[in-house]
């Protein structure tokens, strides 16, 4: 599904982060990558994502070459292939939580029909993962964990391929954080979406099936189950 193919990147201040790295994901892969602050693995994520570019190296997409995208190629890539989860939820306060996770369906120019469908489907994943009772509030009435759930079901609406998870429960504390892992691991396993995360959390690293540490701007396989 995803090849990364010889991926450098450096910054000014900060040297070479990612030195010919690669990767290869598979569908309903499930992939942590680990390392210690400022070893490259939000990069990485934003590179895949096309929120930001690699000085040096390729990606491909289903066999497509989606660094030669141009600025409309890639929102349209990130739309309808790529959900994010970070480690702050973002969600836009004066917003209902069930608003939040709607919106990416304006920016996908759905039709009307199309909208309906996915916000049941929404109202379902909401339901599963435990927040739809909270989905008339706004966020500053709802707790950390309920709004790392409905970023997760934001990032899920538009059916993605691939979900790039950057710390999601670095914010969260033991219980909700545990909590939150599980649930992307049952996300994965149900709806048979690609999960690629980047953590510090080593328990959570190890709900993955396949686990990387990313050193000295490559990654170093790790366990596989």
């Amino acid at each position: 599904m995803l090849r990364v193919n010889k991926i450098s990147k450096s910054f000014h201040q900060r040297g070479i982060v990612l030195s010919e790295l690669d990767l290869t994901v598979n569908d309903g892969d499930s992939v942590s990558i680990s390392g210690p602050s400022g070893s490259g693995k939000t990069t990485l994520l934003n590179i895949i994502g096309l929120l930001d570019r690699p000085d040096s190296g390729e990606i491909t997409f289903r066999g497509e070459k989606v660094l030669e995208y141009d600025q409309e190629e890639s929102a349209l890539y990130r739309n309808r292939n790529i959900g994010f989860v970070f480690q702050d939820h973002l969600l836009l306060p004066y917003l209902t939580v069930r608003e939040n996770i709607l919106l990416p369906l304006l920016a996908s120019k759905t039709t009307e029909t199309e909208y309906r469908q996915k916000a049941d489907e929404s109202a379902k994943m909401m339901e599963e993962t435990g927040i739809l009772g909270i989905a008339d509030k706004y966020p500053y009435q709802i707790s950390g964990g309920e709004a790392q759930r409905a970023t997760l079901v934001r990032a899920l609406v538009n059916k993605p391929s691939i979900l790039l998870a950057d710390e999601p429960t670095g914010s969260l504390d033991r219980k909700n954080a545990e909590n939150l892992g599980d649930l992307l691991i049952r996300m994965n396993n149900t709806h048979g979406i690609t999960l690629i995360l980047a953590t510090h959390s080593q328990e959570l690293a190890d709900k993955m099936r396949t686990q990387y540490t990313l050193s000295e701007g490559k990654l170093i396989t790790g366990n596989k189950t």
